[in-house]
């Protein structure tokens, strides 16, 4: 759950949908909640992002143990390449 008062920031961008539901997949099974932000329809349209991809949101408090296992910086907000850690 979400901790009021405290802001989502990004902790990666992917280029589909199905990539950024992966790499939410990893975070979820390392108990660190997220929430997955992209300009699809709603899904509609999951190869469509014309938005500039589906970005990966998690509490700032989570950021740095979450770029871990999407192997990027915190606060970097790019994607993860290559295979995920953990």
């Amino acid at each position: 759950m979400r901790r009021s008062g405290r802001s989502m920031i990004p902790v990666g961008i992917y280029p589909t949908r199905s990539d950024a539901e992966l790499a939410q997949t990893a975070l979820e099974a390392a108990g660190i909640p997220s929430v997955l932000a992209s300009d699809d329809a709603g899904g509609a349209y999951p190869f469509d992002l014309t938005g500039g991809g589906a970005r990966l949101l998690v509490d700032e408090a989570d950021a740095e143990d979450a770029a871990a296992i999407l192997g990027v910086e915190p606060g970097d907000g790019r994607q993860a390449k290559g295979e995920l850690n953990g």
